[in-house]
């Protein structure tokens, strides 16, 4: 786990270096905040004035993301070229399959690092956010709390919908499991349990996460059924609503788009080697 003392440094030179670059960093503080001892994820330096840059890694079964940051002044004298490359051999020898790098669409700083490691681009990632609508709700489809006995259903959604290995899927919903601050939800359609979804709320924000309807129950509506039954009770409790999704999956960003959600912001993913 992380110290507060170490929390609060992130946050501080996030908030730095986002005002300095006009840009949004997805450093995923869902998981940041709870983070498993004894396995090395963040990458810290400091210099007399604080800390000077940052790297974390955010593992998704087979899949680790990255997302780092340099305070201005600290640029361009190869400070984080050594951080990346120390983060790098670690994601390698945890056994990663696949390691993307994730920066902002609009960040020049980043772009410049991009171009000069040579990374090719993969896909781009739009967070969105919920604009207004009409929120009619049906009680075919509901909501209810996932209990012990829908991990298997969990783990084979995860699978299913998300590309990973059933051994992939089991160690992601447990570590998943450990976050507080989260509502896993199970998606039942006539009695009988279809689907997924968690929700993070905090200080006026609801984050929709791992959204999965199992492939037999797909294009029945219920994915749009289920988002506005979250919609209308995180809406009523004051939260605006937000969630995230690859620009190349089409399907879901015309479903989003469809029920009131737009696209304010994107992050690029390029795969390192």
């Amino acid at each position: 786990m992380l110290s507060k003392e170490q929390l609060s440094h992130i946050k501080k030179l996030q908030a730095v270096c986002e005002e300095a670059d006009g840009i949004q960093l997805k450093l995923n503080w869902d998981m940041l905040e709870y983070r498993e001892n004894g396995v090395k994820q963040d990458f810290f330096h400091y210099e007399p004035d604080g800390l000077a840059a940052f790297i974390g890694l955010y593992g998704f079964g087979n899949k680790v993301e990255m997302c780092g940051m340099v305070k201005p002044e600290y640029r361009r004298n190869g400070l984080f070229s050594a951080m990346f490359k120390e983060a790098l051999e670690e994601a390698r020898s945890q056994g990663y399959h696949t390691i993307l790098l994730n920066a902002p669409s609009n960040s020049n700083s980043a772009k410049g690092f991009l171009n000069e490691i040579q990374v090719p681009f993969v896909f781009t990632e739009h967070q969105m956010k919920w604009m207004g609508g009409p929120l009619p709700v049906t009680e075919d489809v509901i909501l209810r709390s996932s209990e012990k006995e829908d991990f298997a259903l969990e783990v084979q959604l995860e699978a299913d919908c998300f590309g990973f290995s059933l051994e992939e899927a089991e160690v992601f919903t447990k570590s998943r499991k450990q976050e507080q601050g989260q509502q896993f939800w199970i998606i039942e359609n006539n009695g009988k349990a279809v689907g997924k979804v968690r929700v993070a709320a905090e200080k006026g924000e609801a984050w929709i996460y791992g959204f999965a309807v199992s492939p037999e129950h797909q294009k029945k509506g219920i994915g749009r059924k289920i988002l506005f039954r979250i919609l209308k009770e995180e809406t009523s409790k004051g939260n605006s609503v937000f969630l995230e999704v690859e620009a190349k999956n089409t399907r879901a960003l015309k479903l989003y788009e469809s029920c009131g959600f737009r696209a304010y912001y994107a992050q690029d993913y390029y795969l390192t080697k």
